[in-house]
């Protein structure tokens, strides 16, 4: 572990390799789990206040999900999620050609929303917890489903911070992904 401000982050950001591969994974882990994306909860507003832009590429079991269950779902830890259909499928998603996306994601590349999706989403497979003191602990999820990223991920040679550059930044700012890039450099130098 290393500290980065008032974030301690897990050294498999920087060794471990990643490199989501829709085309053998086909979006997965927006369908399997236990329960919804975790949601901060200044998102639960923006979903509700830009739904009218993503629902025409939701599906109507995701609407019907969505308008009986809300914006989020509290889980049994307490955590704002997102609402599922079934036991497990984001209500959020739908599948074109065989692969699951996410519609708010689409209408934010449409144009038609500002919203890109929930963070903790476009971080995966980085989990953020929050400690009682406030810090900020980043860890790398490792989970089956995601084993063709990991494997692009080592062919390319890509770690896990590099891949979720964007995601970063879009979180945690330019800053500090610098500092993310500093330490897996200093990292090189102790292991040469």
């Amino acid at each position: 572990m290393i500290e980065i401000d008032d974030k301690i982050v897990s050294l498999d950001l920087l060794r471990e390799c990643f490199a989501c591969d829709l085309s053998r994974c086909k979006g997965i882990c927006c369908v399997e789990g236990n329960a919804g994306a975790p949601l901060e909860i200044e998102e639960v507003a923006t979903l509700e206040a830009q739904y009218e832009t993503y629902k025409p590429y939701m599906p109507p079991e995701g609407i019907a999900a969505v308008e009986r269950q809300g914006f989020m779902v509290v889980d049994d830890e307490g955590d704002y999620t997102t609402p599922l259909v079934g036991d497990a499928e984001c209500a959020y998603s739908y599948t074109e050609n065989g692969v699951t996306l996410c519609a708010v994601e689409r209408a934010f590349r449409e144009g038609r929303c500002s919203f890109r999706k929930p963070i903790s989403c476009h971080l995966y497979p980085i989990r953020v917890v929050r400690f009682s003191n406030g810090t900020l602990g980043l860890n790398y999820h490792r989970w089956e489903v995601c084993r063709p990223a990991v494997e692009c991920g080592r062919r390319l040679g890509i770690p896990v911070y590099k891949a979720l550059r964007e995601p970063i930044v879009r979180r945690f700012g330019e800053e500090f992904y610098r500092a993310l890039e500093a330490a897996e450099e200093f990292l090189h130098e102790q292991e040469r």
